[in-house]
């Protein structure tokens, strides 16, 4: 029963990847008249039209998908990371308070807060910038770094601190040079989280970045589409050469990704 299960649930997960890379090497018409059948003969030409736009829609859509990404999960590590080591080591009521505020927030969905937050970045001139939107992703993500990185600090002895700390390091160099790096499975998690999260968003996007901010590469594949022509060949080399890079940002951290998530579940 496990088995049939296991099965099952596999091939739900496979079948949207098996239509995507099978649909990638199709023709136009047969995309549209067999979606599941094999690519024979299969060909290049969605994948080379999709490089070779009049319009340049995916490497436009790459450059800022890449910068947003990047600038996200950096200032996200870096400020989730610190803020996590502060509420873990901080005593009494005030630091599970603090970290029951941020947990708060990852019970909020993000269109709940769009419309204020649009409000906001209008009122500061960061609408349709890409700053506007690092900052919205920074201050909406920042609770599951904290979650993540909070649980992971319980796990490290705090003797290596008070052992740095007795040799004249202050608090900020102790967390740079003896904490920080033993935190490289939780920064793994916290990478692969976020830099997916970040990288397929769509409506953050297409809302603050709006049509004359630029476009991310998963708003590309949305305004890949006319409303009186459907060019599936396109669409489906545009949604394989997206997957690509998060899917190779993937594979080179996932070593670190269980380990990151489950340091902090035997302590606390």
């Amino acid at each position: 029963m496990r088995k049939l299960l296991a099965i099952a649930v596999t091939s739900a997960f496979f079948l949207p990847l098996y239509l995507v890379v099978t649909n990638v090497f199709k023709h136009g018409p047969d995309i549209t008249a067999s979606p599941a059948a094999l690519p024979i003969p299969p060909t290049l030409d969605n994948l080379t039209q999709a490089l070779t736009r009049p319009d340049r829609l995916f490497w436009n859509g790459l450059v800022n998908s890449v910068t947003v990404t990047l600038l996200s999960i950096v200032v996200l590590t870096v400020v989730s990371a610190m803020l996590g080591h502060y509420v873990a080591r901080t005593r009494g009521r005030f630091g599970r308070v603090a970290l029951l505020v941020l947990l708060v927030g990852l019970m909020i969905p993000p269109q709940v807060i769009l419309v204020p937050v649009t409000q906001v970045l209008n009122a500061t001139h960061l609408m349709g910038t890409i700053t506007g939107l690092v900052l919205f992703n920074v201050g909406y993500y920042v609770p599951f770094g904290v979650f993540v990185f909070s649980g992971f600090v319980r796990s490290i002895p705090i003797e290596l601190e008070e052992a740095a700390a007795m040799d004249g390091s202050g608090r900020f160099g102790t967390f740079w040079r003896v904490v920080f790096p033993l935190l490289r499975p939780a920064t793994a998690s916290v990478l692969i989280f976020l830099g997916v999260w970040i990288w397929n968003d769509f409506l953050n996007p297409l809302i603050i970045l709006g049509p004359q901010g630029g476009t991310t590469i998963t708003v590309g594949v949305y305004r890949s589409l006319g409303q009186f022509q459907r060019d599936y060949g396109g669409m489906f080399g545009l949604m394989f050469m997206a997957t690509l890079p998060i899917l190779v940002f993937y594979l080179a951290l996932q070593k670190h990704f269980v380990k990151g998530l489950t340091g902090g579940a035997v302590k606390g």
